[in-house]
């Protein structure tokens, strides 16, 4: 195999989690693995469940039922879980009480910490103040709040009891916000009073406030008081430290079905209706224990942060990932770059973090700031290091794999969705890494490229397909089957088509190369974005770049970049054709640019993922009214003036 550059040693094969499963049932390589988990899911799924000690009140009589349709599967029926036992309630009773299940810091530094007995009496007074306000099992309860531990309370909290909880990102505006909560009947609200980020102080609560106006359904809002600021109060309102002081500190679990609700969490789309993917008590936990016990290895005495927000799907996967296993996890509430450069790096030294999960957009964002940042901290505690969101440029996978891991760590690089709330490609601990690659299919993930006609394909571009169920798999959107239906299984019968484009190269790694919605088309030639991006990233004057695909009446559609220079390099005719040529270089001649606009900032989520449906749109002069996603505004600005 050519390209390898991180083999795993005999430390990390003879201690990871998924080498004592596979001596457990006797497999004897990655291939075997691989193929047994996905030929005989049945047999896997459950397996998974006895090998992680993910506990059932009352097991199962099935793994699963797919009579109704692969579309409609139904898992561990008869089943009785509630993911709240699992994570927190065992724990709390248990040897690992005193174990520190929640490690928060804020930009400032201050820091909060939580152990599992803590966190357990805590949940349970929230709990019963949701009861107290009528809060029942099946009610939803969103979640719009600044990543503090209450965040985290208040989510498992709403789960302890039966109700369903809905985390929602915070940086949402208040008609984001409200729309979300009417699509999903919301009955209660969990706010804050405000929030802070990059120093300055936002006013979360007036936007809670025009959320209420927008959803009918919404009976109370609780408010935390995170910052101690004069607040509008309306009659709805009800201060979180007043509806808890009385409360007991026990409360008991709902024991619920398996395919029970858990969780809704929104899609992070742009465009159109928000789509809210439900998920299982028995589901969820499931896949994301697998997840984090067989890909990162989690442990009782990991330290695990992925730099996101629980409105994302990553913020819920750590959450109910880690605590399955007792370990901890951090949340920082804050900009990764703030109020230096350096503050990651200083938050994995301070809290000895042992997994660090970013987008390849941050690395990029913390790349330009140069080496020496990183080199002043001790990195020696991470183990691991995850990425997920968007496809890699070689130059920063390089980057994070050299100056990060130190060429010893390995980089988990995973991908799968908010519809799965997990993974439908993930490496493993105990397999060797090309860079920028995936290596595999996730442990149970049926998963496949197509071509055009529905066909498999290799060494080519084509469509991520999955060709089985899996125990995380939406119920359909919430209140909308038909979008469901004709949003993943109207391509091809049976078959979900999960819109990214694809590749598998001569050795078995995948790769991923862009939303298929974000292909370009040129002269009947398809390219991803991230492709051309990684190419104009690799001159070194560009810092970041976005691609676009635009109309073209002869090729039918033709190349539109975006970059960020970096410090030092100025915008002139020179440089635009200069990387006009490196792209021909890299890519050929049928892909050079029509155009390369300079800007000073591309617009991104806060999970710092590029927007490029939005350049898109305004490049185009489309309607981009619903900004709620974008953390920086003002990038939107710098497209239209740039064009």
């Amino acid at each position: 195999m050519s390209d390898i550059v991180w083999k795993p040693n005999e430390d990390y094969i003879e201690n990871a989690n998924i080498t004592r499963f596979m001596r457990k049932y006797n497999i004897k390589d990655y291939d075997e693995l691989i193929k047994k988990s996905t030929d005989d899911i049945a047999w896997f799924w459950d397996a998974v469940i006895k090998d992680l000690n993910i506990e059932f009140y009352k097991l199962y009589t099935r793994v699963y039922d797919d009579s109704k349709g692969i579309q409609w599967t139904k898992w561990f029926l008869n089943g009785k879980i509630n993911i709240v036992y699992n994570i927190l309630d065992r724990h709390a009773k248990s040897c690992k009480k005193d174990n520190i299940a929640i490690i928060w810091e804020n930009e400032q530094g201050d820091t909060r910490k939580l152990t599992y007995e803590e966190l357990y009496k805590e949940v349970n007074k929230f709990a019963n103040a949701l009861k107290s306000i009528g809060v029942q099992k099946g009610d939803r309860v969103g979640i719009y709040m600044p990543m503090v531990p209450e965040i985290v309370i208040g989510f498992i909290a709403a789960m302890k009891i039966g109700a369903i909880s809905i985390p929602i990102f915070s940086g949402f505006g208040g008609h984001a916000l409200g729309s979300r909560l009417d699509i999903a009947g919301a009955k209660v609200l969990l706010t804050a009073d405000g929030s802070v980020r990059r120093g300055k102080q936002y006013n979360i609560k007036n936007e809670a406030d025009k959320a209420v106006e927008d959803a009918s359904s919404l009976e109370h809002v609780i408010v935390f008081k995170r910052l101690g600021n004069e607040i509008i109060w309306n009659k709805k309102d009800i201060w979180w430290h007043e509806i808890t002081e009385n409360q007991s500190d026990e409360c008991e679990t709902e024991i619920m079905d398996s395919e029970d609700n858990a969780m809704i969490i929104f899609s992070s789309g742009t465009t159109g209706k928000p789509k809210g993917t439900v998920h299982t008590h028995g589901g969820a936990i499931t896949q994301i224990a697998k997840e984090l016990g067989y890909a990162f290895d989690v442990k009782e005495d990991s330290v695990f942060f992925w730099l996101t927000d629980i409105g994302w799907m990553m913020g819920p996967w750590m959450i109910i990932g880690v605590q399955t296993f007792g370990g901890a996890f951090v949340i920082y509430e804050g900009a990764p770059n703030y109020p230096q450069p350096d503050r990651l790096w200083q938050l994995i030294e301070r809290q000895k973090i042992t997994h660090l999960g970013i987008s390849p957009t941050a690395v990029r964002l913390l790349m330009k700031y140069g080496n020496e940042w990183p080199k002043k901290h001790d990195l020696s505690s991470l183990k691991f290091l995850g990425s997920t969101g968007e496809p890699w440029d070689p130059d920063s996978w390089n980057w994070f794999f050299e100056k990060i891991g130190k060429r010893k760590l390995p980089i988990i690089n995973i991908s799968g969705g908010t519809e799965i709330v997990g993974c439908f490609l993930s490496p493993l601990p105990i397999t060797e890494l090309k860079p920028c690659t995936l290596r595999g299919p996730g442990l149970g993930m049926d998963i496949d490229v197509f071509d055009d006609d529905g066909k498999p394909i290799r060494g080519a571009m084509g469509h991520l397909v999955a060709k089985k169920p899996a125990p995380s798999m939406t119920r359909g959107f919430w209140n909308e089957p038909e979008r469901y239906m004709e949003t993943y299984w109207s391509r091809w019968p049976n078959v979900w088509y999960h819109g990214d484009w694809a590749k598998i190269d001569e050795d078995g790694f995948w790769s991923l190369h862009g939303r298929s919605d974000d292909t370009i088309k040129i002269a009947g030639r398809r390219t991803g974005p991230a492709e051309i991006e990684a190419a104009l990233i690799e001159h070194p004057a560009v810092s970041e770049a976005a691609t676009i695909g635009v109309p073209d009446e002869i090729k039918g559609e033709d190349i539109v970049s975006f970059v960020v220079l970096k410090p030092g390099f100025n915008p002139s005719e020179e440089l635009r054709e200069e990387l006009k040529v490196q792209v021909v270089r890299v890519m050929g001649k049928t892909l050079k640019p029509r155009d390369i606009k300079f800007v000073a900032d591309l617009p991104k989520t806060r999970s710092a993922k590029i927007v490029r449906r939005i350049i898109k749109a305004t490049f185009l002069g489309k309607d981009v009214s619903d900004i709620s996603s974008v953390e920086n505004p003002n990038a939107i600005e710098e497209i239209k003036n740039a064009i």
